[in-house]
């Protein structure tokens, strides 16, 4: 609902709502209307009826307009009162928005959302201006604090223009609605847990007595939101699934609270039968998995031939793209060839004049892309490059102080002949890596051929010793693996066992270099250690590394390997899956483990232990951190205030017991709440405790009727009253109950 008294236009009217009332006109001024604000509900009605005519959450929520087409004033924000229906949120961006109550463990601060509240209420029962010219009655907490109501009639004395008030608390209505159905006596004792907050009120006489109130910060809020973090620790991938909103379903469909809370704890602790059958399943909503159908033998040969197929033109199209790369180096190797033949019968000006008109400078310029031009054609043409007799003759051209002695050098020539040195070997050593990617690149090339035709002539052979090579490196890898990581072997059954000591898990080389190790201190066996004195000691690490990089490189090669077989596997069978800890295929790397699908059964979210222990809060707050007394405990500190009341008192108080409030609901809070005062109370007392006809109405029932009695008019605070006593007046305000 938007800010403002009635404001309507500003909603979609596909927003799920309660039923706007018709007769507000209906009733005369002097009919009072009743509100029960209470922290979950908000209920208001005409007094004398059975029922409420509005009830929603006390909630407000003020998400925006999404950009859609239906919406034109996209990015506004709305203000939503009540929980609403989950389709809006396609309207309407909650991300960015939660819900927010005007109270504070039972008492209301946030005025500004009670006036969004009051509004939507008014509108709802019928109202069709600012203006509410009916008597009020509206329950708050019990010993409310005064600016908290003086806030509330000064908000429906100066916004709606209430000609009176009258503030009662819910549970003494409820308590007084009971003892005119017989449940409860005149002197007893009010137990209400509600929503935030639970009280204790004793009675006498028909009223209550405020001095011998007792109050905790635990109620069903608590219970709910227990049960909400018990859930997501025990199952945390379905965090997301389960809301506030859902535990609270799940609470007041399955728990209860414990007659007995260690004996029920040491049930599912053993894992009885019992326990087993108390236990209950939330199924959330699952999907299967779609099953694929291997393919059949038509199916594979299809997709062969159009592998075939699509093979056969890409290699047509590297061969069109070869033999144009061919055609375009001779032609360019042509030209540079007539023009050096041009420059052998001309002198030096007018080579130079030849030369102004192309993009070389020298003779020798040419020469060099003539040789580099040879290269790229003999390499395009998958011949050899004969490379290595120009590359000695130019090397010794380029650096000339190669072979010169040293002492027939200046200092400057010897430091440039170094220069020269250092250059030449590196080189050197790119030429032999370049040759060697060229060789390795042709062994490929011409392997890949072989095994392709390998293939052609007999595919069942060749993909049986494709498969059996796949596993045999798989194992080879796998066990290296283990030797070197983490150091499990095999027991004989097929299980794994770490107890085994490190020489029994270390292959030949490693048991070579550890011995080497150890024995390396001791000179010729005497005990004294003169390792190092001698150069020939330290070749033992070169040794050692030599023997490690050889491993490594062994190892190496049989994973590059096992990469190509893999790959080579993936092509020509569609059936085969490679093993995931062993080569990455298709982007998926060893690291990220590959995990079984999900079941239905992984989304079975299973209460058992939950259902008895957030409860248990109302008894125990100190299980959610709040160093406070439970209901039972309660009973007592407020039975203990009652210091003029005699023994024949509190035991007619003992004997009339009312459980009310939502959170009374939990089947077995009766005889626990009862079993608890008695261990209080002394031996053989009189106790009865009874729970209310509907613990959630019965203070909106009471109420109503309170205010339908000839009486109620001498129970009220006018306006006029309010602008000549003011807040002092409203201090000494208090009405009473047994009319």
């Amino acid at each position: 609902m938007l800010k403002g008294p009635f404001a309507e236009a500003a909603m979609p009217s596909f927003v799920t709502r309660p039923q706007r009332q018709l007769d507000y006109r209906c009733f005369s001024s002097a009919i009072p209307i009743v509100i029960d604000n209470g922290g979950f509900n908000f209920r208001i009605g005409w007094a004398g009826e059975s029922d409420p005519r509005v009830t929603f959450r006390n909630l407000v929520q003020r998400p925006r307009h999404r950009a859609t087409a239906i919406v034109s004033n996209a990015g506004e924000t709305v203000t939503i009162v009540g929980d609403h229906d989950p389709a809006l949120m396609k309207y309407f961006d909650c991300t960015r928005s939660s819900y927010r109550s005007a109270f504070d463990n039972n008492v209301v601060y946030q005025f500004e959302i009670m006036e969004y509240v009051l509004d939507y209420g008014f509108e709802r029962l019928g109202a069709e201006g600012p203006q509410v010219d009916h008597p009020i009655l509206i329950t708050e907490c019990i010993c409310n604090p005064v600016s908290s109501r003086s806030k509330m009639a000064e908000l429906l004395f100066e916004i709606y223009g209430v000609p009176c008030i009258a503030f009662g608390v819910d549970a003494a209505f409820s308590y007084k609605m009971n003892q005119l159905h017989g449940i409860c006596d005149e002197d007893g004792l009010a137990i209400c847990s509600g929503f935030s907050t639970s009280h204790v009120v004793p009675f006498a006489k028909g009223e209550p007595v405020w001095e011998a109130c007792c109050r905790t910060n635990v109620g069903g809020y608590h219970v709910t939101d227990n049960l909400k973090q018990l859930i997501s620790l025990k199952y945390p991938y379905h965090s997301s699934s389960i809301s506030w909103e859902k535990a609270e379903d799940l609470k007041l469909e399955h728990c209860h609270v414990a007659s007995d809370y260690a004996a029920e704890l040491q049930l599912f602790q053993k894992g009885a039968k019992e326990a087993e059958e108390k236990t209950r399943c939330w199924q959330l909503p699952w999907i299967p998995p779609t099953q694929e159908e291997m393919p059949s033998v038509e199916e594979i040969a299809r997709k062969e031939a159009v592998k075939e197929k699509q093979g056969q033109r890409l290699r047509d199209m590297a061969a069109a793209k070869k033999s144009i790369r061919i055609s375009e180096l001779e032609n360019e190797l042509r030209v540079m060839e007539d023009l050096l033949l041009q420059l052998e019968d001309v002198d030096e000006d007018e080579a130079f004049s030849i030369l102004s008109t192309t993009t070389f400078n020298s003779r020798q310029e040419l020469e060099s892309a003539i040789h580099k031009v040879t290269q790229s054609l003999r390499k395009a043409k998958g011949e050899s490059c004969e490379s290595e007799e120009k590359t000695d003759s130019s090397l010794a051209e380029k650096y000339p102080l190669i072979d010169v002695p040293d002492d027939i050098l200046s200092p400057e020539q010897l430091k440039e002949k170094r220069k020269q040195v250092f250059l030449k070997t590196t080189s050197e050593g790119r030429l032999r890596a370049k040759q060697k990617r060229y060789e390795e690149e042709l062994w490929r090339e011409k392997q890949n051929q072989q095994d392709e035709e390998k293939r052609l002539e007999n595919p069942e052979l060749y993909l049986e010793e494709l498969r059996a090579k796949y596993r045999e490196l798989c194992e080879k890898v796998e066990q290296r693996k283990r030797l070197k990581t983490n150091g499990y072997h095999s027991n004989g059954n097929g299980n794994t066992s770490g107890g085994v000591g490190r020489g029994e898990r270390l292959n030949a080389a490693q048991k070579e270099r550890m011995r080497l190790l150890t024995t390396a201190a001791f000179d010729r066996g005497k005990g004294e250690d003169t390792f190092g004195a001698r150069d020939e000691d330290w070749q033992l690490y070169k040794l050692i590394s030599r023997d490690n990089d050889d491993e490594n490189d062994s190892f190496e090669e049989d994973h590059a390997e096992l990469t190509r077989i893999a790959t080579r596997l993936q092509d020509i069978d569609p059936t085969f899956v490679a093993k995931s800890d062993m080569v990455p295929i298709q982007g998926i790397t060893s690291e990220l483990p590959w995990f079984r699908p999900r079941t239905i059964e992984d989304f079975q979210i299973s209460i058992g232990i939950e259902r008895f222990r957030c409860p248990e809060i109302l008894f125990q707050p100190n299980m959610v951190g709040i160093d406070q007394a439970g209901l039972d405990e309660m009973a007592g500190v407020s039975l203990r205030r009652l210091t003029c009341a005699d023994d024949d008192v509190k035991n007619k108080i003992c004997s009339s017991i009312l459980v009310l409030g939502g959170s009374s609901l939990f089947p077995g809070l009766d005889s626990r709440l009862e079993a608890g005062i008695r261990q209080i109370r002394p031996y053989l007392s009189p106790l009865r405790v009874v729970r209310a006809l509907d613990p959630v109405l019965d203070a909106w029932r009471g109420a109503a009727a309170y205010a339908a009695s000839l009486q109620f008019s001498t129970q009220t605070f006018s306006i006029q009253d309010y602008y000549d006593k003011g807040e002092s007046g409203l201090k000494n305000y208090q009405i009473k109950y047994s009319l």
